[in-house]
C-alpha cells in the first residue's frame, strides 16, 4: 500500500460465481460486516442476505478480515441462508454508523478509533459516490460523523494533529490536516479554462483556492495518474487539503505559488509532449514533486536558516534545510492513511516514487543550480530518453524551470510576483538587521529596486537554463524563452530611466 510495511497490503480472494471466476479484493482493516457486503455484491446477492462462504471442499470459512486467501484453482463459494430484502439507503447508513458507534464505546488507544473512523469514513463516501443518495441523507450521514469525531477527539483529550508545522512564528501553531469529506466546491471547467491551462500564459490570479484545488484535481485525472495509480478520487482530494492547508500565508512562498509552479508544470508536459516520451511513473514524480516542493516554508530562506542556526538548519546539519523540510512534511501527510494516494501501489514502487520526489524536491536547492544545469548541458546534444540518468538530469532541470518561471508568463502575471518576492526578501533582511545577521544587498530594501532585483536573475539563470532546454524542445523558443528576452530588455529600460533621474544634474 505504498508503505515499508507489508500490513497495508489488501487482501485478495476468489469466488466461483454461477461458473465464473470473480476477484474480491479488500483492505485488512474492512469489518466482517463489510466484507460480507462486498460478498454478497460480488456475487450478485441482496445485500442484506445472511451468507456463508465455503471452500471447494464445503467447509465453512470465517468472513473477517483474518480469513485466508485462496487460489484461482480453489475458489470459494458464497451460499445465500436466506432471501432477506434490502433495507432503504438511510437504514444501510444507520446500520454503518451504529457500529462506528459501538466501536467508540470500545475502550480502544485514540489512534486505533482514528483509524477505524477513517476507514468507515472512507466506505461511507465512496457508496456516496456509487449509490447517488439523495443531498439530505447525505448531510444527515455527515453529520453524524463530525459528531462521531468529536466523541473521539473528546476522549483522547484533544484533537489529534499531525506536527506538519514548526515555530518559525511566534505563535508556534501547529495545523492539523483536515479529516472530514473534502467539501470545497465542484467546479466544472470550461474547455476554454481547460485548454489555457495547458499554457504558460495561464493567469494565476484570477482563481480562488477552491478552484486551484479543483484545476490540480483536474490535471492529474487528465493526465491518467488517478488511473495508472489506482487513486481513490476521495483520497485525493483530501489529499490536496492536506497539501493546501500546509503551505503558510507568506508574501511568495504560499499555496498560489504551490498551483502556479504546478500549473507551468503541466503546461510543460503538453507543451513539450512529454506524455510520448517519458513513463506515468515520470509523469507522477513530476506533478507531484511541483506540488509538493514548497511545502510548510516558513517564508525565510536557507541563508537564514544556517545563520540564525535555526531548528531545521540543525536537524538537517546546514544541508538544504529547507528542501529537506519540504519533503518530510510531504510524506508526512502522505503517512496519513485518509491521505495516501499511493496507497494502492506495490511497496517497491512506492519507495521508487518516494525517492525520485525527494530528489527533485532537493533539486529545487538554488546552491545546486550550477551543478544541475551542467550535468544537463553536458547530456543535452546527444539525449536519450531510453537513459535513465539523463532523463533524471531532464526531470531535475524541468522542476527548476517551473519553480522560477514567473517571468515566463505575461508582464501583468509576472510582475504582482516580484513585488510578492521582494517583499518577503524585505522580511527576511529587516529580521536579520535586527539579529544582527548578515544580509544579502539583493533582500535589503534600501538597495535593490525591480530592475536590479531582474535584470541579473533573467540574464545569468533564467535566459541560459531555458535556452538549454530550448535545445531539446525547439517549441518552447516563441512560448517561453522569447518572453524571457522581452523582460530582460523591459527591465534593462527601466533601469536606464531609474540611472537618468538619479544622475545629479550639471552645474
Amino acid at each position: 500500500m505504498g508503505t515499508s510495511s507489508s500490513s497495508y497490503s489488501p487482501k485478495t480472494v476468489y469466488l466461483d460465481v454461477d461458473g465464473k471466476m470473480q476477484k474480491v479484493i479488500f483492505s485488512r482493516y474492512c469489518s466482517p460486516c463489510d466484507i460480507r457486503e462486498l460478498l454478497c455484491s460480488s456475487s450478485n446477492i441482496a445485500r442484506n442476505t445472511a451468507i456463508s462462504l465455503v471452500n471447494s471442499e464445503g467447509a465453512l470459512i470465517s468472513i473477517d478480515p483474518t480469513m485466508p486467501t485462496n487460489t484461482p484453482n480453489s475458489q470459494y463459494k458464497v451460499m445465500p441462508q436466506s432471501t432477506g430484502q434490502v433495507g432503504d439507503k438511510e437504514d444501510m447508513f444507520q446500520n454503518v454508523l451504529s457500529q462506528v458507534a459501538e466501536q467508540f464505546s470500545r475502550a480502544f488507544r485514540i489512534n486505533e478509533l482514528k483509524t477505524e473512523v477513517t476507514n468507515r469514513l472512507a466506505m461511507l463516501e465512496k457508496r456516496v459516490e456509487l449509490e447517488g443518495l439523495k443531498m439530505v441523507e447525505i448531510e444527515k450521514c455527515k453529520n453524524d460523523l463530525r459528531k462521531l469525531r468529536d466523541e473521539m477527539t473528546s476522549k483522547g483529550g484533544g484533537r489529534v494533529t499531525c506536527g506538519c508545522k514548526y515555530s518559525f512564528t511566534e505563535d508556534g501553531k501547529k495545523l492539523s490536516p483536515r479529516r472530514d469529506v473534502p467539501n470545497y466546491p465542484k467546479y466544472t471547467l470550461s474547455q476554454e479554462t481547460i485548454e489555457a491551462l495547458k499554457k504558460p500564459t495561464f493567469d494565476v490570479w484570477h482563481w480562488e483556492h477552491n478552484e486551484m484545488l479543483s484545476c490540480l484535481e483536474y490535471m492529474y485525472h487528465d493526465l491518467g495518474l488517478v488511473k495508472e495509480f489506482n487513486m481513490n478520487p476521495i483520497t485525493l482530494k483530501r489529499w490536496l487539503l492536506g497539501i493546501q492547508e500546509n503551505y503558510r500565508n507568506n508574501p511568495f512562498h504560499n499555496f498560489r505559488h504551490c498551483f502556479c509552479v504546478s500549473q507551468m508544470m503541466y503546461g510543460m508536459i503538453h507543451l513539450c509532449n512529454l506524455q510520448e516520451r517519458l513513463t506515468m511513473t515520470d509523469m507522477c514524480i513530476l506533478m507531484t514533486a511541483a506540488v509538493c516542493h514548497d511545502l510548510d516554508h516558513p517564508g525565510y530562506n536557507n541563508t537564514y536558516q544556517i545563520n540564525a542556526h535555526t531548528e531545521l538548519a540543525v536537524r538537517y546539519n546546514d544541508i538544504s534545510p529547507l528542501e529537506n523540510h519540504h519533503c518530510a512534511v510531504a510524506f508526512q501527510i502522505i503517512s496519513m492513511p485518509e491521505c495516501n494516494i499511493f496507497a494502492n501501489i506495490e511497496t517497491e514502487a512506492f519507495k521508487h516514487l518516494r525517492q525520485a520526489i525527494i530528489t527533485l524536491i532537493l533539486a529545487t536547492d538554488m546552491a545546486r543550480h550550477g551543478e544541475i544545469l551542467d550535468s544537463f548541458k553536458q547530456n543535452v546534444d546527444n539525449f536519450d530518453f531510453t537513459n535513465h540518468k539523463h532523463v533524471t538530469c531532464l526531470k531535475l532541470v524541468l522542476i527548476k524551470c517551473c519553480d522560477i518561471s514567473n517571468e515566463v508568463r505575461p508582464t501583468e502575471v509576472a510582475e504582482p510576483w516580484l513585488d510578492c518576492l521582494l517583499e518577503e526578501y524585505f522580511m527576511q533582511s529587516d529580521r536579520e538587521k535586527s539579529e544582527g545577521l548578515p544580509v544579502a544587498p539583493f533582500m535589503d530594501r534600501d538597495k535593490v529596486t525591480k530592475p536590479t532585483a531582474q535584470i541579473g536573475f533573467i540574464k545569468f539563470v533564467l535566459i541560459p537554463m531555458f535556452e538549454t532546454v530550448m535545445k531539446l524542445f525547439p517549441q518552447i523558443e516563441e512560448i517561453m524563452v522569447q518572453p524571457l528576452r522581452d523582460s530582460r530588455d523591459h527591465y534593462e529600460e527601466l533601469k536606464q530611466i531609474d540611472d537618468a533621474m538619479t544622475e545629479p544634474l550639471p552645474t
